[in-house]
């Protein structure tokens, strides 16, 4: 048995089966819809978040994991000996890796805290590539050199249905979020650099559909026989396999995995979401 902790956030978006797979740790933050705080992933389940954030027709807000929660859980695993590896969600985009950082200036013991720059299963790729990596006995060393490889090659890309989610994060104009509701105009959005922009468009799921995979295909260069891809969504099955559908017919990957965008993401980006990202295996 490794003596090395593998621990996320759930920023990470790491599907279930895997979770479990691997015992992974998920660190919740906090979702707050209707004035009521719950723990992602704890007391809140992606079918519950979508139905109640649907019930109450409002955008949730999220709150960080805390120092007090970093601190119970990373001082859990060095009580039993073990090493830490903490991979974050962005820190660009949330303060939850700066209370990872000084959870582990105040304790003793080998905590290592790596930055995905990236959000939902761009960084949950990197998650699950550092447990294969631990399951096969590789070095700390060697994992974090892989995952700064992914980190810097990876590529994120999704599409929000509901515009006032981007509206409200202020990644969109009042004006511009108002007419492409109207036009069912559906922003590109691309994880760069740590920070999530808007890098295209396209009017209606069809066309949303075709773009993420062009631009796939073109970032790639056309060579993606040798690359890993995941795909994501939040609450919309439909287009989910319509995505995978269009994937499996026109992208020659390596391997696949799926997975759902849970309540810590999706208090950001709404109901209907769709997405996928690829990195080298």
């Amino acid at each position: 048995m490794s003596d090395l902790k593998i621990i996320c956030d759930s920023l990470a978006d790491v599907p279930e089966n895997l979770v479990k797979l691997y015992d992974i740790e998920v660190i919740p933050l906090t979702i707050i819809i209707n004035d009521i705080e719950y723990k992602d992933g704890q007391n809140l389940t992606n079918e519950e978040f979508y139905k109640l954030i649907k019930e109450y027709d409002e955008i949730p807000k999220t709150s960080q994991a805390t120092y007090i929660q970093f601190k119970a859980i990373f001082k859990k695993y060095l009580d039993q000996g073990k090493k830490i590896l903490y991979i974050s969600g962005s820190s660009k985009v949330t303060g939850t890796y700066q209370s990872a950082m000084i959870t582990k200036n105040d304790l003793q013991g080998e905590i290592h805290i790596f930055d995905s720059l990236n959000l939902s299963y761009g960084c949950g790729a990197q998650v699950v590539t550092a447990c294969e990596m631990n399951e096969q006995g590789k070095s700390i060393e060697d994992i974090v050199k892989k995952l700064e490889e992914i980190r810097d090659n990876i590529l994120v890309l999704f599409a929000v249905d509901n515009l006032d989610y981007l509206k409200k994060g202020g990644r969109l104009s009042a004006s511009k979020a108002a007419i492409g509701s109207m036009l069912s105009i559906k922003p590109i959005l691309q994880m760069q650099d740590g920070l999530i922009v808007n890098i295209d468009q396209a009017r209606g799921h069809k066309k949303v559909i075709s773009k993420l995979i062009s631009i796939t295909k073109e970032h790639f260069k056309n060579n993606i026989e040798d690359k890993r891809i995941g795909i994501a969504h939040g609450d919309n099955e439909v287009e989910f396999e319509k995505l995978k559908e269009a994937i499996n017919s026109e992208l020659n990957f390596a391997k696949m995995t799926e997975t759902k965008i849970g309540p810590s993401i999706g208090s950001h980006t709404g109901a209907g979401t769709i997405g996928l990202c690829m990195w080298n295996k």
